[in-house]
């Protein structure tokens, strides 16, 4: 879902950005991180179950994320990702127990279940002040996706979108760029789950809908028949990175960017990247 020349680029340029970015006292999104814990040792990990690394995502899984909606088969970039960071944290396939948490319930105020979450998770400064977040492991742009030869279709510009209809999942960072970015003359119709959204395009209830780019090729290639990518953007500000979702305080974060970064220097992240979102040429950049 990130085409050709531009995703080798894109994964260069994400392997380089997380492998360089500095593992300080300073977190994500300008946010103290927690202190780290004596040791990264597996033995010395404070994990919600002795011995398991415990992580989650929503059901279903979506592609090219995971695949066959099955987290723990190591398929699909998250799944992928989360086993590489897993393994450079001392742990085999069999130590990784996946648990199911709805999107918006990840990052919400309060106790957690999950040692962390990943799940297409936008870092931003409002999230941070009440779950804690890993360093980025990958820079997203959004998408806007339409049904050829629909009005908005051949849209060139942001302008060319603002009387669109606009479906969006709620609690996402794609429902802020619509609003903030594209600010369409309706409000956009918010939809609980992706694949109502999804659906609510092929139906032709709405004119369009706003995913993340990797996201929005998946939806072209497997969900909704003649659609296309009308074009990508990006919020106002820094690129949007995904990042893993901690427990306020969890003094594993230092140990998983650790890792992370551990997986990028390697060259590995790019590899995943590479092999499960392919490349994002050929989506033009709406201005």
């Amino acid at each position: 879902m990130v085409r050709p020349s531009m995703l080798l680029a894109l994964g260069a340029l994400v392997t380089a950005a997380v492998a360089c970015a500095p593992v300080s006292d300073t977190g994500t999104a300008g946010t103290a991180s927690p202190s780290a814990p004596a040791s990264c040792a597996k033995d010395q990990l404070p994990l919600k179950t002795p011995g398991k690394l415990t992580i989650a995502t929503d059901k279903p899984a979506y592609e090219p994320w995971f695949a066959d909606d099955d987290p723990a088969n190591g398929k699909g970039f998250e799944s992928a990702v989360a086993y590489a960071v897993a393994g450079e944290l001392g742990f085999t396939r069999d130590e990784v127990e996946w648990i199911t948490v709805a999107f918006d319930t990840a990052f919400a105020p309060g106790a957690k279940k999950f040692d962390f979450d990943l799940n297409q998770v936008s870092i931003t400064p409002d999230r941070a002040k009440v779950v804690d977040f890993s360093k980025g492991y990958y820079k997203a742009k959004q998408a806007v996706v339409a049904v050829e030869g629909s009005k908005f279709a051949s849209a060139t510009d942001l302008a060319g979108l603002k009387d669109a209809v606009i479906g969006v999942q709620v609690g996402t960072t794609s429902l802020q760029a619509v609003t903030d970015v594209i600010q369409p003359a309706t409000q956009p119709k918010v939809y609980s789950q992706q694949v109502d959204a999804v659906n609510a395009l092929k139906n032709k209830q709405v004119d369009a809908i706003v995913v993340d780019l990797p996201t929005g090729f998946y939806v072209t290639a497997a969900q909704v028949e003649k659609s296309k990518i009308v074009g990508q953007f990006g919020a106002p500000g820094a690129a949007e990175e995904f990042g893993m979702v901690f427990e306020k305080g969890n003094r594993l974060v230092s140990c998983v960017d650790e890792a992370i970064g551990k997986v990028a220097s390697s060259g590995d992240l790019a590899k995943i990247e590479t092999e499960w979102l392919g490349s994002a040429a050929g989506a033009p950049e709406l201005k």
